[in-house]
């Protein structure tokens, strides 16, 4: 079987018409036997979906049809199996969630800077480099040196920011995130903050080891990536991380030998975090789960 191609794209525009827009897109992604996500906004798109190499351009020709998002870009990876079960259109107040009004990336943004210059601007010790992932994206990868702010969603960021950042002292700062768009916001907003040096890495994480050799590259561990992969590595390989399908935090090897892992019910991460009643429904589906393995079909939650 062929691999199929996953295309990761967005794009800030200001689309009135986005809940219009919902219907024929999906229609477009079934007609092709594309699958993912893609949100929609009056600000913008954003969605990575998966399919045959065919199927996803065709979808991705049709968007680019609307003169708002001609200009849009995409980054493609692999994978051998459907990395999603379904396909979801989905309309959102944003594309990706800051909770910041006023901030709109399609007028004000920090500076690009290319995967091959990226090395020089994070290794200068006057330059701010900042992680805006959440945690647990941080805890299996990130570039040497970065700051990680520790933060459960990226709504905490601004708050991080205001606490961590002296914004008079107009400080260099450089941010990065998976697949930039995390980024093309915070750039935003320190930019209206009045801060003069924003940089951010262009097309994210996914795009630099993509391009970077992996003996050049200043990235260290994994990139956690939201389907089924769950992380990437240089050369945009599939990594060895699995997620548990209790917290959907990523887990590898060396955490399913605590006493803590449970599959589908519990992994060190989470074992704390869920009661008794939780880990016994949690149970329940998994068993669930292994019926529908020995009789060969897929439960929905597999």
């Amino acid at each position: 079987m062929p691999s199929l191609m996953v295309a990761t794209f967005y794009r800030f525009a200001t689309l009135d018409d986005h809940a219009l827009m919902q219907e024929p897109l999906e229609a477009c992604c079934l007609e092709h036997d594309v699958r993912g996500i893609i949100l929609l906004a009056n600000e913008g798109i954003n969605a990575t979906i998966a399919g045959s190499n065919e199927g996803v351009r065709a979808v991705i020709d049709s968007i680019r049809q609307d003169p708002r998002l001609s200009e849009l870009t995409w980054k493609e990876s692999s994978a051998e199996t459907q990395p999603f079960r379904k396909m979801r259109v989905r309309l959102k107040q944003e594309i990706v969630r800051m909770g910041v009004s006023g901030i709109d990336p399609a007028q004000l943004v920090g500076t690009y800077v290319k995967p091959e210059d990226w090395n020089a601007l994070i290794s200068d010790p006057d330059v701010i480099v900042i992680d805006t992932r959440n945690d647990y994206e941080v805890d299996i990868g990130t570039f040497q040196g970065a700051i990680n702010p520790d933060i459960q969603s990226f709504g905490q960021l601004p708050d991080w920011i205001d606490e961590q950042l002296d914004l008079t002292k107009q400080p260099r700062v450089a941010m990065f995130c998976t697949g930039g768009i995390r980024c093309e916001k915070s750039t935003a907003l320190l930019k209206q903050a009045g801060v003069d040096e924003v940089y951010h890495l262009e097309g994210g994480i996914l795009k630099y080891l993509e391009e970077i050799p992996e003996d050049q590259s200043l990235w260290e561990g994994q990139c956690f990536v939201f389907d089924e992969r769950v992380s990437l590595g240089h050369g945009l390989e599939t990594g060895e991380y699995e997620l548990c399908r209790a917290c959907r935090f990523p887990i590898q090897e060396s955490d399913k030998q605590s006493e803590h892992y449970r599959e589908g019910v519990s992994c060190p991460k989470c074992h704390d975090q869920t009661s008794d009643e939780q880990k016994t429904r949690f149970a329940e589906r998994q068993q669930q789960i292994e019926l529908a393995r020995q009789r060969g079909e897929q439960h929905l939650s597999d």
